[in-house]
Formats: C-alpha cells, sequence, structure tokens
C-alpha cells in the first residue's frame, strides 16, 4: 500500500494530518481511462467505484508460412508483443475527512469521462451530494441501499473464490476461508449497521428483508458512550478487547456455584448481561464494561440470526456491515453467539471485501447495459492492498494506514469460467494440496524460494524484451513490488484468503503484467519447441517397433522423463497406480479423455503427443486443454494450435484425429501454472458434456502436485507428475525426482478391464 498519510508528530499517533499526498499510479489508478462511477457513503467511510479501460502488453504467436524453401530453415513461429485494451474495477475505501482531498484529485486526473452520472448510496450519500456535483460536475443519481449490498454481495461470492471466511481467534490461523460453492444461493444476510436487517437472498434477483432488530451496532456505539464516555467506535471496541466482561456479567455459577447439568448450561456461560453492577458495590472499568456490551449485543444478533436460519431452513449465514468491518473482538463474539445457539451446526461467515459492497452494488445498478454479470471477474493481486490484519495488538501506524485507504481491482476475464462438470462434488472440492496459511513451516519455506528466486525472473523478464532499452527499469520497479507482496504475505498470510503455492505464482504473475512482462519466457519456450520438433518422428518410430505391453509402459517413462533430464528411478514409485492402469488399457478404449497440458518444449511434444496418438489409435477422442495465457514455460493454446498443425503434418494419425474431429484443442480459460477446476473456460465445460468424457489425464508439478493432488473426479483419472523440489519431496514422503502416477477409478464405479479381452 502507497504511502499516502503523514502522522502530525504534534499529536497522538492515531491523528492523522490532512495533508495527504495520492499518488496516482498507488490508489487511484487509470483515471484518465475511466468510463463510469459509482459511490457508497456511509456513517465514516467512503467507498468509491470506477470502471476503467486498461492498455497492457500481450505476447502473440503466429505461424511462419513454411510451404516457401526460403522459410523452411526459419522458427516454428514468431513472437510479437503487442498492445491490448481490457477492462478493469476499482475499488478504494478512505476516511470520510478526505473526501474533499479525494474528489478534488479526481477531478484533476479525469480526462474524457463519457458518464454524465454518479450513483450513489449509503446513508451520506445525500448529505455529500451537492460537494459530489460540485467537484465532480457529474448528477449524482440515489441507489437502494439495500438492493445495492445485495447486488454486491452476489458479485463477490461469485467471482471472488476465497471470499468468504470462518474467524477462528485462538487458532494458528485466524482466518479459514471456505470454498465458494457453485451456487451460491440460498443464504442468510444479517447486515449489523446502526440497527440489523436480516435478508434472504434466494437468487440474483430476489431477496427478502424477513427480520431485523433495532438493537444493532447503533446501540453499541450509543450505550458504549454513555457508560465509558468514549465517543469513537473504533476506540469503544479497543476497550472491548482489553476487557473481562465477567467482572460486569452475572455467569450461570455466580446463581448455582458451578453448572446447572440438567439444562445443559456450563458454569462460564452468561446468565445475566451486566448483572453484576446492580449488587456489587464498585467501579466497573470502561474496558470491562466495554467488552460485556458487545457481549450482549452480538449474542442477542447471534440468537435471533439461527432462529431466522432456522425457520428458513439456511445453512449459509454471512454477517456484514458496519458494526462488524473486520474487528476481531466483534467476529469472535458472533462467532460464539453462532456456534453456542446451533451447536456447530452453523458456521459464521464473513466476506473479505464486506466494506465494499455497497459501493459494488451501486456500480452494477448503474452499468445493467453492459451487464457485466456475463462475464467472469477476477481479483487482480498486484493492485489490492488484500485483508489487513485486525489484531488489536498490530502496529499503530499500521492500523492507521490500513483505515486510511484500501483497494481492490478486478479484471474481466475473457470467458466465463465455470466448474469441470466432472467433479465429483464441486462444493466441497479445494484445488490447493497445501495451505501456507495454516501450515507456518511450508509458508516460511516457500516464501522464501519465492524471495530467492526472484532475481532470475527479474533477468528473464529483461532478456524476453532485448529490443526494449526501459525493460530493465521496469523489471526493477516489478522486483521492488512482488518483494513487498511477498513481505506482506510473511506478515499476513490471509491477506487474499488462503495462501498457497498457486496463489504464490499468480500474485507473481500479476505483478509481471502490472509491468508490461506478459510472457518472460517466450523465447525460451520457442526455442525448446523448435528442438523437440526435430526429434518427433524418430521418438513415434522408436515407440512403434515395440509390443503392445512394452510400448505402453514407454509412453509413461517418456511421458514423465519429459519432466527431468535424469533417469527415473525404479518401480516402485512414490505413488504408483501403473499396473492398475495397464490392466485398464487392457479393456474397451474409453470414449474420450480430457488432456490437461503443461510444459512446453520436450513435455508436449516428445511426451504428450505421443500419448495422445496411442489414446487416438485405441479409438478414444482427445481434447487437450491449454493455458489460454502464457505461464512460466507452459504451453499456451496459440501455440499448441501450431505445434500440432505442424505434428500433423508429420504423423497421419495427428492429422486423422484432427481432421475427423477426434482430437480437440481448447482454452482452459486459466494463466496460471497451477489448476483450478472450479473456474474453466465455459466452452471447455460444454465440450466435456457432450463428448461424454469418461478420463481426465492432468499432468505436472503445478497442476498435479501442487494442485488437484486430492481432487475427486466422477469418472476415471490420471495424475502424473515428477517431484523436482526437495522439500515437497521429503513432505510428501519421497526423494527428489520421486514419480507419482495416480489412476483413481470414482468409488462406486465397477472396473472398466476384463481379463478375457485382448489388447488392442
Amino acid at each position: 500500500m502507497a504511502e499516502c498519510v503523514r502522522l502530525d508528530s504534534s499529536t497522538s499517533s492515531h491523528t492523522m494530518d490532512k495533508s495527504i499526498t495520492l499518488p496516482p499510479d498507488e490508489i487511484f489508478r487509470n483515471l484518465e481511462n475511466a468510463k463510469r462511477f459509482a459511490i457508497d457513503i456511509g456513517g465514516s467511510l467512503t467507498k468509491l467505484a470506477y470502471y476503467s479501460t486498461v492498455q497492457h502488453k500481450v505476447a502473440k504467436v503466429r505461424s511462419f508460412d513454411h510451404a516457401t524453401k526460403v522459410n523452411r530453415e526459419l522458427r516454428l513461429y514468431e513472437i510479437s508483443v503487442q498492445e491490448e485494451v481490457t477492462a478493469r474495477l476499482h475499488f478504494i475505501k478512505f476516511e470520510n475527512a478526505y473526501i474533499e482531498t479525494c474528489l478534488d484529485f479526481i477531478k484533476d486526473h479525469l480526462v474524457n469521462t463519457d458518464t454524465k452520472v454518479i450513483k450513489a448510496t449509503g446513508g451520506g450519500a445525500h448529505k455529500f451530494k451537492e460537494l459530489i456535483e460540485r467537484k465532480l460536475g457529474l448528477k449524482v443519481d440515489k441507489e437502494d441501499e439495500m438492493t445495492c449490498l445485495i447486488k454486491g454481495c452476489n458479485f463477490v461470492l461469485r467471482n471472488i473464490p476465497h471470499e468468504a471466511f470462518v474467524y477462528a481467534k485462538h487458532a494458528d490461523s485466524e482466518f479459514r476461508f471456505q470454498t465458494t460453492q457453485p451456487d451460491i444461493f440460498p443464504y442468510l444476510l444479517v447486515n449489523i449497521g446502526s440497527g440489523v436487517s436480516i435478508v434472504k437472498v434466494e437468487s440474483e434477483d430476489k431477496f427478502e428483508r424477513i427480520g431485523g432488530s433495532s438493537i444493532g451496532g447503533g446501540t453499541f456505539w450509543g450505550l458504549g458512550a454513555l457508560l465509558t464516555k468514549t465517543k469513537r467506535f473504533d476506540e469503544l471496541l479497543q476497550l472491548a478487547s482489553k476487557g473481562q466482561h465477567t467482572s460486569v456479567d452475572m455467569l450461570v455459577k455466580d446463581i448455582y456455584g458451578g453448572s446447572y447439568g440438567s439444562l445443559g448450561l456450563t458454569g462460564d456461560l452468561i446468565a445475566s448481561s451486566f448483572g453484576k453492577s446492580a449488587t456489587a458495590d464498585k467501579e466497573f472499568s470502561k474496558e470491562d464494561m466495554a467488552k460485556s456490551l458487545l457481549h450482549m449485543i452480538s449474542n442477542d444478533i447471534g440468537q435471533l440470526a439461527c432462529l431466522y436460519a432456522k425457520l428458513h431452513n439456511l445453512s449459509r449465514v454471512y454477517f456484514g456491515g458496519f458494526f462488524i468491518r473486520g474487528h476481531p473482538v466483534t467476529m469472535h463474539t458472533i462467532t460464539y453467539s453462532i456456534n453456542f445457539f446451533t451447536k456447530g451446526e452453523v458456521q459464521a461467515l464473513f466476506l473479505r471485501h464486506e466494506g465494499y459492497l455497497g459501493a459494488i452494488g451501486a456500480f452494477l445498478k448503474g452499468a445493467e447495459e453492459d451487464n457485466p454479470n456475463q462475464y467472469s471477474w477476477g481479483e487482480n493481486y498486484a493492485g489490492s492492498s488484500g485483508l489487513m490484519s485486525v489484531s488489536p495488538d498490530m502496529n499503530p501506524m499500521q492500523r492507521a494506514r490500513s483505515g486510511t485507504f484500501d483497494m481492490l481491482e478486478m479484471d474481466r476475464l475473457e470467458r466465463q469460467l465455470v466448474n469441470l462438470p466432472l467433479l465429483q462434488d464441486p462444493s466441497s472440492y479445494i484445488p490447493d494440496t497445501m495451505d501456507l496459511t495454516e501450515d507456518a513451516l511450508a509458508r516460511e519455506y516457500w516464501l522464501y524460494c519465492f524471495e530467492e528466486a526472484l532475481d532470475g525472473v527479474v533477468k528473464r523478464a529483461v532478456a524476453s524484451q532485448p529490443d526494449m532499452p526501459e525493460a530493465a527499469q521496469r523489471a526493477e520497479k516489478f522486483r521492488q513490488k512482488y518483494r513487498h507482496k511477498l513481505q506482506t504475505l510473511r506478515q499476513q498470510p490471509f491477506a487474499y484468503g488462503s495462501l498457497t503455492v498457486r496463489s504464490l505464482l499468480d500474485t507473481r504473475e500479476h505483478c509481471l503484467n502490472e509491468f508490461n512482462f506478459p510472457d518472460p519466457y517466450s523465447k525460451i519456450k520457442q526455442k525448446e519447441n523448435d528442438m523437440a520438433l526435430k526429434y518427433y518422428q524418430k521418438a513415434v518410430k522408436s515407440l512403434e517397433e515395440l509390443s503392445w505391453e512394452q510400448r505402453q509402459f514407454a509412453l509413461v517413462r517418456v511421458e514423465l522423463m519429459a519432466f527431468i533430464s535424469c533417469e527415473h528411478p525404479e518401480r516402485p514409485w512414490l505413488v504408483d497406480s501403473y499396473d492398475q492402469w495397464f490392466e485398464r488399457l487392457k479393456g474397451p478404449p474409453h470414449k474420450c479423455a480430457l488432456f490437461f497440458v503443461d510444459n512446453s518444449g520436450v513435455d508436449i511434444i516428445l511426451g504428450v503427443m505421443p500419448f495422445v496418438r496411442e489414446l487416438l489409435s485405441r479409438g478414444t477422442e482427445v481434447v487437450l486443454a491449454s493455458n489460454s495465457g502464457p505461464a512460466l514455460n507452459d504451453v499456451t493454446n496459440g501455440e499448441l494450435q501450431i505445434l500440432t498443425e505442424r505434428i500433423a503434418a508429420m504423423d497421419p494419425v495427428i492429422q486423422a484425429g484432427l481432421r475427423e474431429d477426434r482430437l480437440m484443442l481448447v482454452q482452459s480459460g486459466s494463466s496460471s501454472p497451477c489448476l483450478d477446476l472450479s473456474r474453466l473456460d465455459k466452452v471447455l465445460a460444454m465440450v466435456v458434456r457432450e463428448r461424454q468424457t469418461d478420463l481426465v489425464i492432468i499432468e505436472g508439478m503445478g497442476r498435479a502436485i501442487h494442485t488437484n493432488y486430492y481432487a475427486m473426479l466422477s469418472c476415471e483419472s490420471l495424475k502424473m507428475a515428477v517431484i523436482k523440489n526437495s522439500w515437497l519431496a521429503d513432505r510428501l514422503g519421497g526423494k527428489l525426482f520421486s514419480v507419482v502416477f495416480k489412476y483413481e477409478v470414482p468409488a462406486g464405479k465397477p472396473s472398466q478391464h476384463s481379463a478375457a479381452l485382448s489388447p488392442l
């Protein structure tokens, strides 16, 4: 986060100097291309949303014409870096005290916006209406607060996989992120502002306020101010975090001397909030009274939420509103209350971007003609602040900054992303094998790895653009930004949801794109592809000379050998299901195999393609799914199209597969070295259904080890990889270059092979 505030040394560390500096490249980004605005103004915070177009560089591949003799010796394809325009949503949160400065800044940097209206919601929208219209020259159009809130909630739940979390105060990881289910409806939203509104949400446009209470955040603030003479809401919560409610509250054991066993009441349970204050002849501390008050109101809201959840048979209950705002003591008391009243059957769920829901909803209301819901969106880690630590012990300076400005950016993706239809249970699918948020040793190791690799990534980025003199300067900016992200994640591993190897890789890719390095491995991939193609025919000929039984094992060895340059360890491998796979091959062919491919060069050309031609020869259709965009040295769909055409010119089996539409090349929708089967290109999902796919093959360490190692599919699956990291190999019980060959048949499905059937 940018250094946006100066603290006045003459005042306390919590008082901020209003003369702030707002660098355009850090806070209000791409304002010159802003197209539409929305604003949500609460009692103390303003949330601004705007849509902009972003120009960035993309690497494109184009096949050479190999028909002429002149071009035969040229490389397989040429690479060009082109400018592309995409859409981005920006959400910025800041204190109302800075609204005039921020509006002035926006006006100064706003150029040729097409919009004439700014959508507004929230209680302060009327209060600041005249100021906004005067400063920005835009008409303010107010939108219903609850409608905006629900629209925003639906949007983040649908587009941000780790949006919702459970708060566990005393756990090693205080945030436990939940996998968003494919169908986010129905759910209960408990919005705690001054009062409480309880809303049942059944679909995108169908929701109903089914209840509420006048005892909410305003009650806590008002009674707290009377009891403690503390006027600031955050200071009241700070007092509560230090208090002991048992000094003020009457407990069950205070009445009965212990627990009330016949009613199932423990001795530590609150029997009467503030019960001791009527009889005890003493003064109570502000901290203890604030804590007691917080418990009283949280328990009341929790019980109310549980009753409505039970009445409407809802298991998903999200809490939001000014009262929550990411404060640990509030989330803990709400969580405790929900667990108590439902005996653990319902979890209290909170949202990473709860503060932006109204602004997002107001923006969506103003953008309905563009239908933003027809696209999928992804969080841009390079431009988002991330979830800050909410610990009351946090450095006051850091807390001050986190409360002053906060940012969320979301990029519009080219494709709609959906679940792989073959997931056995989409609601329980977790892509990542290891959660670094909860595993401190693993987290420290992988953060160290990525820091150590940073110099190499910088050098590779510069080398990928030798004709651009400013590349070194951009690469240095990338280094600084990504290092800062790693430092943030070391202190706040939950900043962007569950921390995983996948999220570390994706953050690095986002930062590279931020500084216009769309494909640092492009030239290396080109060289490796050209080299491997020269050996394709020789490799195929060698395989065809083997017996059927020998060839099946050789295909697997060649596929695995493509990952490393040394010999594989002898069987049995670390995970070894080859015998079961071989027996399955004696049975009838699969109808269609979905093959998620990995690296360029030797892997795709000498490993995957011979495997594919064997499947085609058996009568199995094959769908090759490759990355839509570049990531490390993974083959992209554009590159694979060119490679396959070249191979088809040399191989009649591949050529026939393409001609007869038995071999298809489809984009996965991903631009990551890892694979999230819950966010795949909608076209790929459609092809999987239409072709009645009954085998999924996933190869490579990123896709089959870091992700999807435990993925359960409703059809047969094959996961192949060589573990090229000694620490990970040791963690999985093996050694460096251990082999994973994992063939799985879903439980309850009969084996397809028959001993009576002869090999094809």
